[in-house]
């Protein structure tokens, strides 16, 4: 196909995708066809370094032979049950998160991050009216920045009134609290009525800000004198992202539920609620549920995931590679100046603009497509690095040219 057969294919797609969609998004004007790794193609042939994975989801890159294999070999077999039977890959998937975990003693599992926090919210309220609190005590609270999905409840949830707006009424029983303030957690369960602590390890929307030392330990003392539950939404953060398998560890806290998502499924659909032994068994028959949930499929994928997620040669790469992404990024802010800090842990890193480039970042992410390279931002002044786990060197070195191609094309604009 010729460049100007490819660039028609790809300009006529862009218009159908613009006719026929809901527009709730604004994607790039490129038709992304294959991956391998950490690079990406579009339909005309142009190669992408990609620091995005999907928002964080494909930690295992694009087109990993064992997870094709597993796929493969899974949809040979069966495709679905429901949950009115059993199949094996989503019994041994949930095994294998119990003892990954070393704190959950069951799991249930759904399709996304969403759904894993709005079964954490409804397992916060079954035990607390288990315990006979009425609801106006069954507060659920969570923090300025944070993110926790878009149903009704997980907006609620999230604390950042841009992604409220215009569907008011929202549910009952929400606060928010500043985050990385354990003096302002402590006034607002004060009252005596929250039920749960909702919090990221580290932000991601609100751009990836790690909670301080010691925050998630002063959180934990705060739930076990209050008798409130301590949820760690690790849907973005967890999977090794942040150099561990689980995030919580690094803050030795023990949580009593977490959720997850994204990366579990390294790029198929899939979300788990993990619940301690504090709650495990609240959730009795008919209280919750999900037809598709624990699809063997999504299932099948996720326990080669996971396994793959938790050797210790790819956390290893995690370190290695966060360390060459940092260096690069303050050889990058020594030879421009563009940015006020970097911050985050693991591979998820947060680049903040500085002060005259503030609001700017959907620009840079527009110069660095043009120049190959795939970015995220996390709010107007955030560039957002969440690259496949499995990212080399050469894939270091070549993005980080890329995005420096960019900002200097950024600055030229």
């Amino acid at each position: 196909m010729s460049t100007h057969e490819s660039g028609s294919a790809t300009a006529a797609l862009v218009a159908t995708a613009q006719h026929y969609f809901v527009p709730v998004y604004r994607p790039r004007a490129a038709v992304l066809d294959r991956g391998l790794g950490a690079r990406l193609w579009d339909i005309e042939g142009r190669e992408y370094v990609d620091f995005a994975a999907g928002i964080a989801v494909c930690g295992l890159g694009h087109a990993d032979p064992e997870l094709v294999a597993a796929l493969s070999a899974q949809a040979t077999r069966l495709w679905h049950t429901s949950n009115v039977f059993l199949s094996e890959p989503a019994i041994r998937l949930a095994e294998e998160l119990v003892a990954a975990s070393g704190f959950a003693t069951r799991v249930f599992l759904c399709n996304s991050g969403a759904e894993a926090n709005e079964a954490a919210i409804k397992l916060t309220r079954r035990w607390a009216a288990a315990q006979g609190r009425p609801p106006e005590r069954r507060v659920i609270l969570s923090f300025q920045g944070s993110f926790h999905g878009r149903t009704l409840a997980t907006v609620t949830a999230t604390a950042q009134p841009k992604y409220q707006e215009g569907y008011e009424p929202l549910p009952a029983g929400f606060r928010y609290a500043a985050f990385n303030d354990p003096d302002a957690a402590a006034a607002a369960l004060a009252p005596g009525d929250v039920a749960a602590v909702l919090v990221e390890p580290v932000q991601g929307e609100g751009g990836v800000m790690p909670a301080a030392p010691g925050f998630l330990a002063a959180l934990r003392a705060l739930c076990d004198d209050h008798d409130a539950l301590l949820i760690c939404d690790e849907i973005q953060c967890g999977m090794s992202r942040t150099g561990t398998l689980f995030a919580y560890p690094q803050d030795r806290v023990v949580p009593d539920i977490v959720t997850l998502a994204k990366a579990l499924g390294a790029g198929f659909p899939i979300g788990a609620m993990l619940a301690g032994p504090k709650v495990a068994e609240v959730l009795q028959y008919g209280a919750h549920g999900s037809t598709f949930g624990g699809n063997p499929l999504a299932a099948a994928v996720a326990r080669v995931a996971l396994r793959r997620l938790a050797a210790p040669e790819l956390l290893a790469n995690v370190e290695r590679q966060a360390q060459a992404l940092r260096a690069g990024l303050e050889r990058i802010q020594a030879k421009l100046g563009v940015f006020s800090e970097v911050r985050g842990r693991g591979l998820m890193l947060g680049a903040v603009l500085a002060e005259p480039y503030r609001g700017r970042a959907g620009d840079v992410l527009d110069h660095a497509h043009r120049a190959g390279l795939l970015l995220l931002q996390a709010g107007p002044d955030v560039l957002r690095l969440v690259p496949p786990l499995v990212l080399t060197d050469a894939d270091v070195a070549e993005g980080l040219d890329r995005l420096h191609d960019a900002l200097c094309a950024f600055l030229e604009g």
